[in-house]
């Protein structure tokens, strides 16, 4: 692949390299430090660090300037967007201001559903969805031009990502939805927590019977559980997940002290076995409120040391 950004992200996958990303999620004020602290704990194993953007509809800190603060600390940000929340002239203004401070790597969402958060009553906007985003960003980039048709003077240079989900119903969507987003203009995407790997493996079939995995950079999504409960929550409660009854018995069979543990192994043997699945570009390490445990993960999941581009 041809590099036509300054992404340090696009630059791991066009030289052949696994790339490693994990997240950091805002604080709930004006605390920087809370960024700086969780991006320090991870940046010498990961490649770029994604900011959620009011991540489950939680008020927080805005992506936007945690971003800025991972720039400053010269760290490579992913800007996660979502149309929730904002009008076309919103969208396109915050993404000419990231690019302004350098932030070139960008990830289109829609969004959760403002009822799972703390302003339930809170209108969503939806001018455009995730797909007509990565539309807008590319058209800004690549054409140098507005939604609107006007003329753009020095356009965003956006590594443009999208997340997938191959585990929401109905499964035979998942593939065709996919390639939507490939052709609305994505160059990477970060899939969905994996843990019922047979079913990934089967949706990877899919996308390499329709050449996707040349089209796109896939990134295999993946979060270590903490505990059984947090297991059966993730089954039982969280829309679009799949966590086999296999998951659960496994950390049930362990002492409660020791299942975070044993979910940190399921995470590394996931990454030790998705190496070998054709199509996958790298791995999402999506680590909530633990990102003490990203290295480990990174470490022995065979990821370390990265690259240098």
């Amino acid at each position: 692949m041809s590099v036509k950004t300054d992404s340090k992200l696009e630059k791991i996958f066009a030289a052949g390299h696994y790339a490693v990303t994990s997240e950091c999620g805002p604080p709930r004020g004006t605390d920087m430090e809370d960024v700086e602290k969780k991006a320090n704990l991870i940046k010498d194993h990961v490649d770029a660090i994604n900011i959620t953007d009011n991540q489950t509809s939680v008020t927080r800190l805005c992506s936007l300037a945690a971003c800025i603060k991972l720039k400053l600390m010269g760290l490579e940000p992913v800007l996660q967007m979502v149309t929730r929340d904002r009008n076309r002239i919103a969208l396109q203004s915050d993404i000419l201001g990231a690019a302004a401070f350098g932030i070139n790597n960008m990830l289109c969402l829609s969004g959760d559903h403002q009822s799972f958060g703390d302003n339930p009553q809170g209108q969503n906007v939806h001018d455009l969805d995730s797909m007509q985003l990565l539309q807008v960003v590319r058209m800004m980039r690549d054409e140098g031009k507005f939604l609107g048709g006007d003329d753009l003077k020095k356009p965003p240079k956006m590594f443009v990502g999208a997340a997938a989900n191959p585990f929401a119903d109905p499964f035979e969507i998942r593939v065709p939805r996919l390639a939507k987003k490939i052709a609305a203009g994505a160059e990477f995407i970060q899939t969905q927590c994996i843990y019922n790997l047979e079913k990934f493996e089967e949706w990877m079939k899919g996308v390499r019977e329709r050449g996707l995995h040349e089209k796109t950079c896939i990134m295999a999504g993946l979060t270590p559980m903490k505990s059984v409960g947090m297991a059966k929550y993730m089954k039982n409660r969280v829309p679009g997940m799949d966590v086999p009854d296999e998951v659960i018995k496994r950390l049930q069979g362990v002492p409660k002290e020791k299942q975070a543990q044993e979910g940190i192994d399921i995470c590394v043997e996931s990454i030790q076995r998705l190496k070998e699945c054709e199509g996958v570009r790298g791995f999402h390490v999506m680590a909530i409120e633990w990102e003490e445990k990203v290295p480990e993960i990174v470490e022995r999941g065979g990821l370390s040391p990265r690259p240098q581009v």
